[in-house]
């Protein structure tokens, strides 16, 4: 199947404006310390992965709600010169989406999540955007947006025979596994296992347990990353390794979002499900060279000199 360069991906999801708080250790309970500094970044993991898709080539929309509130706009201002279409971000009264993050010497942190406008994503909202569900190459979905807006969106492209591309990070326990069908799912190891509720590392001794698992759960194929350690790919043909990408990780906190993007790109494309993670791989790694969720996500052209270095 030839490429198309220009595939269209439908994102829907979250858009956060993270405050960084750097400190020499993380506050007990009642506790207060100190600030070395504060970041203010783009974040949220609906437009971390609509970025990194679009900068690898693909025509993307995204569907989400910022605020009224000068970060609304600053956010759908950035996300426009990146080249994504926002005419699907609908502005809402109130405050956009914020993360609150402490972050200490030795790279572990805190969060508190604000959903703010990404809460006001309904799913009767979200029905207003079906037709561009409906004729997309591929649909890319995380779980920071209300649950009942991520299964009906998931319904539309199930309606239309459209790919759908499940990240269900952060995990819900609510979610409606074998309701809705879903044609690749992206997921770490320990999402696996609240998942499945088995090792992913076994996976290569019980595949055809976890052949039953997918059926029952309607997910045509597992991706599971595992860092450095090679993608596991589990189909109904079988279970494939694909090697990771080696590097000098500077931060890991793009890295996900960067491989649903990339991944769901080259899919969108017609390009075979090995080559689509092989690019993942490579993705993700070179994101983590620099801090930042979005801040490292990689063009295109970078991520073809890696995988041609």
């Amino acid at each position: 199947m030839a490429r198309n360069s220009a595939a269209s991906v439908v994102v829907v999801g979250s858009m956060n404006v993270d405050l960084i708080a750097s400190v020499k250790r993380l506050p007990a309970a009642g506790e207060t310390v100190a600030a070395a500094s504060l970041e203010k970044r783009f974040g949220g993991k609906g437009a971390n992965q609509a970025l990194a898709a679009a900068r690898h080539g693909a025509l993307v929309t995204l569907i989400g709600c910022l605020g009224d509130d000068p970060d609304g706009r600053d956010y759908r201002n950035h996300l426009r010169r990146e080249g994504i279409n926002c005419s699907a971000v609908n502005t809402v009264k109130g405050g956009t989406g914020n993360a609150f993050i402490a972050v200490d010497a030795k790279g572990e942190n805190q969060i508190i999540v604000i959903p703010g406008a990404n809460a006001a994503l309904t799913a009767p909202a979200l029905k207003m955007q079906r037709s561009r569900i409906e004729v997309a190459k591929a649909l890319l979905i995380q779980l920071e947006v209300p649950l009942e807006t991520v299964v009906e969106s998931i319904k539309l492209a199930n309606g239309r025979d459209v790919p759908v591309v499940l990240n269900p990070s952060p995990i819900h326990p609510d979610f409606p596994w074998g309701e809705v069908a879903v044609t690749v799912l992206i997921v770490n190891s320990g999402e696996a296992q609240q998942i499945f509720g088995a090792d992913a590392e076994d996976m290569a001794e019980k595949v055809d347990e976890w052949k039953t698992w997918l059926g029952q759960k309607k997910i045509r194929t597992l991706i599971v990353t595992r860092g450095e350690k090679s993608t596991l790919v589990l189909t109904e043909a079988g279970l494939k390794k694909v090697a990771a990408h080696k590097v000098k990780a500077v931060d890991t906190v793009g890295a996900g979002d960067t491989f649903a993007g990339a991944f769901t790109t080259h899919l969108a494309e017609g390009a075979p499900l090995l080559e689509c993670v092989r690019w993942a791989n490579a993705a993700g790694a070179l994101a983590t060279l620099k801090v930042g969720a979005q801040e490292g996500i990689p063009h295109r052209g970078d991520v073809q000199s890696a995988l041609n270095a």
